[in-house]
């Protein structure tokens, strides 16, 4: 079993939640896991089964039939869900990409999962009338209309944060055609909005998201929506507090001061490493010098999940820097 179901947060979480994992977990408790912008679930196969567990009651609640093709779009979208209940669907949004990102890894279900998760935080967005009449048009002559702008006039932050979170990893799949598809536009635009609702919004992860974005890109001889570094660390410098590898930065805007909170996210640093300073390469050095701090942070209970995530990453991350740093 992995290293983080000993830790002490951990064992705490799973304990007070073993009881819950045996039977059917009502609504009220899978929402009260929802914490911090986060699911507060071990990482750890209990762990597993408690997200399970909270998405079983979440579709219980919306009365989701097991006939449902929550892959698809078109289907999740002519599911009837009462406007009331919009705060559960984006719930469900956050909990397939949860359950994606951090259990199903390398799975035969891991895509598909991603897609019920952006099927679900789409549907959320469709449920706003302002939202679907621009994106289909359906608006007076000369007034904005399409996708972008929608999500321009879109003020829903968590459905538009879970829905472009669960797009790019689904993209991630087929990068170049993501691209050719036009999806780096859309969840660009998605992300910025997210920006300007509340740039804080899970521990400043708007930014985090674009830094890996732009590094993550596949490279391209032309057009916008290919890698860019410079993009990529200006959006990073606002969660990492490495002011000598910022000063690379080019033309970098200004998204204010760095805010050590950002720290307390194990995640801002990790994708820092993966999607800026490995995809540039030659950064080795920093590489194991930010995987050993993190390493040697506790896990804490304010992100119990992530962190554990975050922390074994950090070990692969810092044994591939010492095998090219020769140590």
């Amino acid at each position: 079993m992995r290293k983080v179901a000993l830790l002490l947060g951990g064992m705490l979480i799973g304990c007070a939640l073993l009881g819950v994992a045996q039977e059917t977990m009502d609504l009220d408790t899978a929402l009260g896991l929802y914490q911090n912008a986060a699911i507060m679930v071990p990482y750890s196969d209990a762990g597993k089964a408690q997200l399970e567990q909270i998405i079983a009651a979440l579709e219980t609640a919306l009365g989701v039939p097991d006939t449902l093709n929550q892959e698809s779009e078109d289907d999740v979208g002519a599911f009837l869900v009462a406007a009331e209940n919009k705060h559960i669907v984006n719930a469900l949004s956050q909990a397939y990409y949860t359950l994606a990102d951090a259990f199903l890894a390398g799975e035969s279900n891991e895509r598909e999962t991603y897609l019920m998760g952006k099927a679900w935080g789409f549907k959320s967005l469709r449920m706003n009338p302002t939202f679907a009449a621009i994106e289909s048009g359906e608006v007076p002559e000369g007034e904005p209309r399409g996708f972008v702008s929608a999500v321009d006039a879109e003020d829903d932050l968590l459905a538009l944060y879970w829905a472009a979170a669960c797009w790019l990893r689904a993209a991630e799949f087929n990068a170049i055609e993501a691209v050719v598809a036009g999806v780096p536009e859309k969840t660009d635009a998605m992300s910025l909005r997210c920006l300007e609702l509340d740039d804080t919004y899970n521990s400043y992860g708007s930014y985090r998201a674009l830094g890996a974005f732009w590094g993550g890109l596949p490279r391209m001889p032309l057009g916008y929506y290919r890698k860019n570094f410079n993009k990529s660390l200006g959006y990073f410098c606002k969660v990492v507090d490495e002011p000598t590898l910022c000063a690379e930065c080019d033309d970098c805007p200004d998204f204010g001061a760095f805010d050590a909170s950002a720290d307390l996210y194990f995640e801002n640093r990790l994708f820092f490493v993966e999607y800026y300073l490995i995809e540039k390469g030659g950064y080795w050095a920093d590489v194991k010098r930010i995987c050993e701090d993190v390493l040697a942070e506790p896990v804490g209970e304010t992100f119990p999940l992530y962190n554990a995530i975050s922390q074994e990453k950090a070990q692969v991350f810092l044994d591939r820097a010492l095998e090219e740093l020769g140590e």
